[in-house]
């Protein structure tokens, strides 16, 4: 689930982006080391690093919060599909299996209109989950990584992977304070202007849960109070819509299509897809 320390860490990989445009090995935007993290500085390792002509950018979030209303009757929908490593391929009477073997994976054979199951294990090889599915067929065998289906007329075969469904259990928009401490008020300006727009720009973001959420401007202000030590400082205040969320672990469905039909022969309900 997304909180508010996802956000924090959004925010400071979006702030460390716009300090290095070219990478952190590359020099900052500035020319000066620009340190980025999330919550508060501490004030004697901000004044020497300030002493020493270097900036610090921090985000902080705020005890302004608004509880908004979410999903009613908050329905589970998929974030990740858990798409499988282990491939099953039909040819003629043969099934082969090719890819990597990694777990949790289902693997399902629908021969003619009869179907056939089973979990890999984290022990298993290409060779293993073959045999595995021949010894359940009627007249089945293996040889390393193939399965022969001598008797089958249709042949089905699919690999599933375990992915993640969740759900809004509330919805919060909270502000979150990005702050620039500089030696100078041309350095503080220079990123400022270049955070600013890179902020601005882009209102729909993606957090760990894959909910939907987003970032609007709020407000900003500059102080130099601090000038005394050196210190010039400017903050924006970004409001962010976010879900906290619950997740669940989801199996991709391998099992054909069914059909209940009425005495009329007309489908009335899908139970697998």
């Amino acid at each position: 689930m997304a909180d508010q320390s996802d956000v924090m860490n959004l925010l400071a990989a979006k702030a460390a982006a716009v300090a290095y445009p070219n990478g952190t090995g590359s020099p900052s935007i500035t020319g000066a080391i620009v340190k980025v993290y999330p919550g508060w500085p501490v004030p004697n390792k901000l004044q020497a690093d300030i002493n020493n002509g270097g900036v610090h950018i921090t985000i902080y979030p705020l005890p302004t919060e608004k509880k908004i209303s979410s999903t009613l009757g908050r329905p589970y929908r998929v974030i990740t599909t858990g798409t499988p490593t282990l491939i099953a391929t039909v040819s003629g009477q043969t099934v082969t299996f090719s890819g990597a073997v990694s777990t949790p994976t289902n693997v399902y054979f629908l021969i003619d209109k009869v179907g056939y199951h089973y979990s890999v294990q984290s022990n298993d090889t290409l060779t293993t989950i073959a045999t595995a599915m021949a010894i359940q067929i009627v007249g089945a065998t293996s040889v390393g990584a193939v399965v022969t289906i001598p008797s089958g007329i249709s042949i089905v075969a699919r690999t599933g992977g375990i992915g993640t469904a969740a759900r809004e259990l509330r919805r919060q928009a909270k502000d979150f304070q990005i702050t620039i401490w500089a030696p100078t008020p041309a350095l503080r300006d220079t990123i400022a202007s270049a955070l600013d727009i890179a902020l601005s720009e882009e209102s729909n973001i993606s957090l760990s849960d894959g909910a939907p959420a987003y970032m609007v401007y709020t407000r900003s202000f500059q102080s130099d109070a601090s000038e005394n030590y050196l210190v010039y400082r400017r903050d924006f205040i970004y409001t962010v819509n976010y879900a906290t969320t619950q997740t669940i672990d989801a199996a991709q469905v391998v099992a054909p299509v069914m059909h209940i039909t009425d005495t009329s022969n007309n489908p009335i309900k899908t139970i697998l897809e």
